[in-house]
């Protein structure tokens, strides 16, 4: 039997502090940080395709991780910047699902991503001479692939069953972190 919920529409967020001086400080170090992360990210991504050189198994999944980790980053960082110098602390019932689904799909996705990276330093190791024939690049981008789409098929189960539960107590959040 499916429930429907119907008792909570939003979410407050209560974040770090209720000091404004303090939400600034906080606000200029996320900003901060997410600026020096989509940078490195982006800069180890287009590294990575410009030098023909890294053009192996290695590096395809390198740039993949860093692809995600520019999105994981993506995900919690706008929503903590705006509740740091906005005066509405809500997420509403959908933009936390939102943000819970995405969230569970990166992380999982990065959990099969470093299962595939293992499996190919793995060959690597074993297979030395025969490792540019046991990972051609068809190999390694069905790996990529099955990792994205694994991840997303077990975050959109997940989120499904979180969020057809009833959320009927208090709707005041304390973190910003759910998993």
């Amino acid at each position: 039997m499916e429930r429907s919920n119907d008792t909570v529409t939003e979410f407050i967020l209560l974040g770090f502090t209720t000091d404004p001086v303090m939400q600034l400080v906080l606000f200029v170090v996320f900003i901060g940080v997410y600026f020096v992360t989509l940078v490195g990210n982006m800069i180890l991504m287009v590294l990575i395709c410009n030098d023909s050189r890294l053009h192996t198994p290695m590096y395809f999944f390198f740039g993949n991780l860093s692809f995600l980790d520019l999105w994981y980053s993506s995900v919690y960082t706008p929503k903590i910047l705006v509740t740091c110098i906005s005066e509405d602390k809500s997420i509403s019932f959908a933009g936390c699902a939102a943000q819970f689904f995405f969230s569970a799909g990166l992380a999982y996705s990065e959990c099969y991503l470093l299962a595939a990276m293992a499996y190919d330093h793995y060959v690597a190791i074993s297979k030395p001479l025969l490792y540019s024939q046991a990972m051609p690049i068809r190999l390694c981008a069905f790996l990529v692939a099955a990792s994205y789409l694994g991840g997303f098929i077990n975050s959109s189960i997940i989120t499904k069953r979180t969020f057809t539960m009833n959320f009927c107590n208090d709707n005041i959040i304390d973190e910003f972190f759910f998993l």
